[in-house]
């Protein structure tokens, strides 16, 4: 199963990441792999890095918080296994630098991070129950590992509940 990826860089921060699409992928790759998620053939999906402002208005319009955050996903509405769009994946810049220096992580495991929590909100996980939580957690943990990245829930990360105070479920 294959995923197209779009990415668009909004924000002149990002030009400096080495292979921000090969990340992307990865991490879709590896999530796709852990969840056996059934998708449309050839669907699409739209990762946008942005900065701060930007995902702060976004974060205004679509979720009544005026503030910036780390990542929103924005799923296409229907069946997932119906629809060509899953939707898209916005990452703010400096909130995301922000985090991984208080987390003591590289700029690199932490937007790995953000890309896999905000693609499982595309494909129907969600954490506003505990046992929801726990599921999403879970996964980012073992996809995390299948990409020989640290647990992103170690020591001084949030739990998911708290990771990103919530997401826009749909458009």
């Amino acid at each position: 199963m294959s995923v197209e990826i779009e990415i668009n860089l909004s924000a002149a921060a990002w030009e400096s990441f080495d292979s921000l699409e090969g990340l992307v992928r990865r991490c879709v790759d590896a999530s796709l792999a852990e969840t056996r998620a059934k998708l449309f053939e050839g669907c699409e999906l739209s990762v946008t890095f942005c900065n701060d402002a930007e995902i702060q208005e976004l974060n205004a319009e679509w979720r009544g918080k005026d503030k910036p955050t780390n990542v929103l996903s924005f799923p296409t509405p229907g069946k997932l296994a119906a629809r060509p769009l899953l939707g898209d994946i916005v990452i703010a810049y400096e909130t995301v630098a922000r985090e991984a220096a208080e987390q003591d992580k590289t700029l690199s495991e932490h937007t790995a991070h953000m890309v896999i929590h905000g693609f499982l909100h595309l494909i129907g996980y969600d954490h506003e129950t505990a046992a929801e939580a726990e599921e999403m957690e879970g996964l980012e943990r073992r996809i995390a590992s299948r990409l020989d990245l640290r647990d992103p829930y170690a020591e001084g990360e949030d739990e998911a509940g708290e990771l990103n105070e919530g997401h826009v479920d749909t458009i």
